[in-house]
């Protein structure tokens, strides 16, 4: 090429439309994604409301919403997701839950609860046809 060429080329191109940017696509993805952080924040957030002081564990995995959760706080008392109840509640209640989360049950204790409530509570949750358990614990 040559130099006559090359200022044609500049040329034409000063003479033409400038170039823009539409930012409306752009703004689209942007409130899509703050959208998608909001709800998976939300999402990771324990649903339970009874206040425990779980434990520490080295390796945490966020509880599946899907699954029934049952909390001990320090008195020893139960809770089927925020409603308290005895064990022969929990006994009466757990086997459809159980069913529906595919036999899954999270239980979380309060570190300075009573170990022999933690014990009775899986003991229900094996009887009311529960094969797994998730147990609860806060990152260090």
């Amino acid at each position: 090429m040559n130099r006559s060429s090359l200022n044609r080329i500049r040329r034409t191109r000063t003479d033409a439309e400038p170039v823009t940017f539409d930012f409306a696509p752009m703004v689209d993805v942007v409130l899509l994604l703050l959208i998608f952080f909001f709800l998976t924040s939300n999402l990771s957030t324990s649903r339970s409301s009874v206040p425990l002081d779980l434990p520490r564990a080295s390796s945490t995995v966020n509880d599946t919403p899907q699954i029934p959760t049952v909390s001990i706080d320090e008195r020893g008392q139960i809770f089927l997701e925020d409603r308290q109840v005895t064990a022969a509640q929990l006994e009466r209640a757990l086997p459809e839950l159980v069913k529906t989360s595919g036999g899954v049950v999270a239980v979380r204790a309060d570190a300075k609860g009573q170990y022999g409530q933690v014990v009775t509570v899986i003991d229900v949750i094996k009887r009311a046809g529960g094969e797994r358990l998730a147990l609860g614990a806060r990152q260090p």
